[in-house]
């Protein structure tokens, strides 16, 4: 793990534990509405990459009913890209899932996450901040229509 005195400050700022424990948070939320069951544990490894990275997020379906599948048989390049994407952010993930439980933020359910989002009243998100948490959310109920997710890491050509 790099010290944070040697990161470059964007990626201490896109890649910090505190927003990956929201993201995370908010993408269970989204599952537990969905299906009305905890995030597997392994999908955190799956959502971050979809929705930190810019293209990905915003060519994201917006619907549910589009099947993970059809999606990547739709965008190869970012199917294509999306492995060494997902493995370069293993570890801000693991960082991400440890603050986020050491701060309550997210809660272990068996072998699952539990997400416990606290929203401040009055603040003001920034507009790519609003549509990385929007897109989170969406990706957790997206998500919870696979039933197994053995399937979503193969669709997307990674294991876990």
């Amino acid at each position: 793990m790099t010290a944070w005195t040697d990161r470059p400050p964007i990626v201490a700022a896109m890649l910090n534990p505190a927003l990956i424990a929201v993201i995370l948070a908010t993408a269970a939320d989204g599952y537990r509405k969905e299906s009305d069951r905890a995030l597997p544990w392994p999908l955190a490894f799956i959502i971050v990459p979809l929705v930190l990275h810019r293209g990905t997020r915003q060519a994201l379906p917006t619907s549910t009913r589009t099947h993970l599948a059809t999606w990547t048989s739709r965008n190869p390049l970012l199917r294509a890209g999306f492995p060494p994407r997902a493995q370069s952010l293993v570890e801000p993930v693991r960082e991400g899932v440890r603050f986020g439980l050491a701060q309550g933020v997210l809660t272990v359910e068996g072998d699952a996450l539990q997400g416990r989002i606290r929203r401040q009243k009055g603040f003001q998100m920034p507009d790519e901040l609003a549509d990385i948490l929007r897109r989170a959310g969406f990706v957790g109920r997206w998500l919870a229509k696979i039933d197994n997710s053995a399937t979503v890491f193969a669709v997307l050509g990674v294991t876990p």
